[in-house]
């Protein structure tokens, strides 16, 4: 049987060892530096509330695929959840994404759905007919006023720079809705396993050709001793920094816990002003309301820039990141018998159910695969 190293024990690792395991071809070790798997998806107890906790933030999967759906319900039992948001502003505190109750309160109307659509139409800087920004693309669909009521100040603080920096694709991931619809994702399917998320990532790394390795970091003189390996990494790191660091912004938490049973009746709620230094607060237990708990447990959120020793969450992807990316794909593509994917190894954002369609989908082509190995795909984009 053949050698793989995988690098990295979140779903794009997991998914991606399991299904070249069980082809019975291939001896797999997975390794990663963390002291668990399932990656910044990370589920476990909290030992003083037994509330289940996600270690990096809230996940909630979501997928309109069907087959991404198919193949983590194969694996865990998912449980229905709808994730509602709310957010509060200067003006109050509002439903979010903007839907038409956001709409009819803030603006002190009764407006019905194309009414509604009518009124916002008109609030859009006209002039604005190719954003090329966050904030371009925020005044063209809204207006000066909710982009200052919602998204400017948060922004900042998430992001930790001027929203003129950023792309504008970052703010079509929240569209304006004209219905009272308040669930935050617009996919069909969804929902959060009932064990939590390593317990999922577990069952799909339990093969018998799978080996885990865990508190190992791998540098690129491992290669040698694979046939082949799959890179899930920072690529940037994987050079060890030759070309400079790539941006990235990282979160951090207070944890706290509440003596009582519910903190602040919601899942999430975001905090728009910048007088306000955190970005969000998420209660754990709203996230399993399948269980009953006496004592709660929520924690603050904070962003800020990655430094050395930081965990990297969402990649910045600014002007001089994607000149450096360029650089390091032409580094990837000179490597041998080596893919790099998922969300880190390609600086990409990535929702679970993108890195889990990735992983299925390069598996599946390496498997067919009849040159050598040293022909397969460097560094694939499939989603985009």
């Amino acid at each position: 049987m053949q050698k793989i190293l995988v690098v990295g024990a979140g779903f794009s690792g997991a998914v991606l060892a399991r299904q070249l395991a069980e082809s019975n071809r291939f001896e797999i070790l997975v390794v990663d530096e963390r002291n668990h798997i399932a990656g910044n998806c990370h589920t476990k107890r909290d030992a003083e509330t037994n509330v289940m906790e996600h270690m990096y933030g809230p996940h909630i999967f979501n997928t309109s695929n069907k087959k991404v759906w198919d193949y983590v319900n194969h694996f865990a039992e998912f449980m229905p959840y709808t994730n509602r948001v709310k957010a509060v502003t200067r003006a109050g505190v509002f439903s979010f994404p903007i839907n038409l109750l956001t709409i009819n309160q803030l603006f002190g109307k009764s407006f019905n759905p194309r009414e509604a659509e009518a009124f916002v139409s008109t609030l859009g800087d006209k002039s604005i007919t190719e954003p090329q920004n966050f904030e371009e693309q925020a005044l063209s669909m809204v207006g000066k006023e909710i982009y200052e009521i919602f998204f400017r100040d948060y922004t900042i603080k998430q992001w930790g720079c001027d929203p003129k920096e950023l792309p504008a694709s970052i703010l079509k991931r929240l569209p304006i809705r004209f219905t009272y619809d308040d669930n935050y994702y617009h996919n069909v399917y969804q929902g959060i396993p009932k064990n939590g998320y390593t317990e999922l990532v577990s069952n799909i790394l339990a093969h018998p050709n799978i080996s885990v390795k865990l508190n190992d970091c791998y540098t690129r003189e491992w290669n040698g001793n694979y046939d082949y390996v799959f890179y899930t990494g920072p690529i940037d790191a994987y050079f060890s920094y030759a070309r400079g660091r790539l941006g990235y912004r990282t979160i951090y938490f207070e944890r706290n816990v509440f003596n009582g049973e519910d903190y602040q009746g919601n899942p999430v709620i975001n905090y728009c002003d910048k007088v306000v230094p955190y970005t969000r607060v998420h209660e754990h237990k709203h996230f399993t309301p399948w269980e009953k708990h006496s004592k709660s447990l929520y924690l603050t959120e904070f962003s800020k820039e990655t430094e050395e020793n930081d965990i990297p969450f969402y990649p910045k992807a600014l002007a001089a990141d994607k000149a450096m990316l360029e650089v390091y794909k032409q580094m990837a593509e000179g490597e041998i018998k080596t893919t790099f994917l998922g969300r880190l190894a390609t600086y990409r954002y990535l929702d679970m159910h993108h890195v889990i369609d990735e992983a299925l989908t390069i598996a599946e082509q390496f498997l067919r695969n009849t040159a050598p190995l040293e022909a397969f795909m460097r560094f694939p984009i499939i989603n985009g």
